[in-house]
């Protein structure tokens, strides 16, 4: 038997299966689409929480994605001192807040209610990590972008050289 491992440079615009493409705009659309998935599931999970279809979530998710990577680190930063004080629990205020802004700019995706943002925050988080890490696992893929490796192995009787 015999296994060969490739991955492929951070710069490759060759994919698994030599097509073209960008790997990192195909690991986006993918985070994309779970946090969409995590998002509706918790527009169904709990009451104060309304999405109007697909569309919308993607838009949220999208809307979302932005005001984490924008956002988010200057709150974080600005209220360090009271998230430390909570041993990071304050995290999911911020969190909170920052689906209660998506749903303010998102027509046809709403937020009732402080605890509602709370715990949406809260779910929406899970299911992405959960989503994100059965991708990562079922592919080998992560957020990092490992360098060239070519592992060529060869199976001698009971051991792999």
């Amino acid at each position: 038997m015999h296994i060969n491992i490739t991955r492929y440079p951070r710069n490759s615009q060759q994919g698994p299966h030599g097509g073209g493409g960008n790997p990192v705009v195909f690991w986006l659309l993918i985070k994309w689409l779970c946090l969409t998935a995590a998002i509706m599931l918790t527009a169904y999970m709990v009451d104060g929480i309304q999405v109007a279809g697909f569309a919308h979530a993607l838009g949220t998710a999208a809307v979302l994605g932005v005001l984490n990577v924008i956002l988010r680190p200057i709150l974080f930063i600005l209220t360090l001192p009271i998230n430390i004080m909570t041993l990071g629990l304050f995290t999911f205020i911020i969190n909170a807040l920052m689906l209660k802004i998506a749903s303010g700019l998102i027509p046809g995706f709403s937020v009732t209610g402080f605890w509602a943002a709370v715990f949406g925050a809260l779910i929406i988080s899970v299911v992405s990590w959960i989503l994100n890490a059965l991708i990562q696992d079922s592919t080998g893929r992560g957020g990092h972008h490992p360098g060239d490796e070519y592992i060529d192995m060869k199976k001698h009787d009971d051991h792999w050289e």
